[in-house]
């Protein structure tokens, strides 16, 4: 099956620290680390090690990032021959404090802004032979729209996971296949009102992502709420990420909601065991012996 990945790729900056720090506030960090990351790139390189025959599409900067980045995703299997390069613009960053089981994220966005509708010209027909693309929120939300219009128009299947949180009109909603947003995302997105009422609206549509609790959607019979693998959580980042890849492949090759929404949990679950975005993604091998 083939995955085409449309956003973010970054350079991870991590900092492992006792506790995440409050407002105006110091703490000392125990370690500095750059980690391939953003988004889409996370996105792709868990599909990839999932099994998937998977395509990045999006721009770094003419930069070591960029090129660290590059160099990441062909070691990882996954194809970024149509990753544009943009000169004199960094590549994309994200500023990473890891602590008590979790962490907060600040992105500079960098070259991921480049990724636009002209872009998307240049890749459509690779687009168009996709058997799944997945989209986040951390390239333009025009671009996200432009993809989601070009895939409604050749029917190819899309998801949308709206991370960072920003609103989502109900036309975009309509014409996307799987929306993945969490609790936060949802709230925004639908209304502030039972999760289990905006499953109910949106069957077969609608995931949402619930942390520890596991996940939540409809199959138009019933609600499903599907537990979280218990996990030793060395680091979270990246942890939705893998369940957005494993969701998608798994319903490229035509699996259930509810044996997709099982196998995503679990390879979420075994991605938070260990440091970085992208260094515990599992293979499907890791996910069929965890389950």
């Amino acid at each position: 099956m083939k995955i085409a990945v449309v956003g973010s790729i970054n350079m991870d900056m991590t900092v492992l620290a006792d506790r995440i720090p409050k407002k105006g506030e110091t703490v000392a960090g125990s370690d500095l680390r750059y980690v391939p990351g953003g988004k889409g790139a996370n996105q792709a390189v868990a599909a990839s090690r999932l099994g998937a025959d998977t395509a990045m599409y999006g721009c770094v900067g003419d930069d070591a990032n960029g090129e660290m980045l590059l160099d990441n995703l062909r070691k990882q299997g996954v194809d970024g021959s149509k990753i544009k390069v943009v000169p004199g613009v960094p590549s994309g960053i994200a500023v990473i404090t890891v602590a008590d089981k979790d962490n907060v994220i600040v992105v500079v966005p960098g070259a991921n802004g480049c990724v636009d509708t002209a872009y998307v010209d240049s890749i459509a027909d690779d687009l168009r032979q996709a058997d799944m693309v997945m989209l986040q929120h951390e390239i333009p939300q025009e671009t996200i729209e432009y993809v989601i219009d070009l895939c409604d128009r050749a029917d190819i299947p899309v998801v949308l996971n709206p991370a960072p949180a920003r609103p989502v009109s109900q036309g975009t909603v309509n014409k996307v296949r799987w929306i993945t947003p969490n609790e936060t995302e949802a709230a925004l997105i639908f209304g502030d009102r039972p999760i289990d009422e905006m499953l109910a609206d949106y069957p077969d549509k609608l995931v949402i992502t619930l942390g520890s609790d596991g996940t939540a959607a409809s199959d138009g019979k019933a609600v499903l709420h599907i537990p979280a693998r218990k996990s030793e959580v060395v680091d979270t980042t990246g942890a939705g990420d893998t369940f957005n890849a494993a969701f998608s492949v798994r319903c490229a090759a035509g699996d259930s909601l509810e044996d997709a929404l099982r196998y995503a949990n679990t390879a979420g679950g075994l991605a938070t065991e260990k440091f970085g975005a992208q260094g515990g993604m599992p293979s499907d091998e890791d996910v069929r012996r965890a389950m």
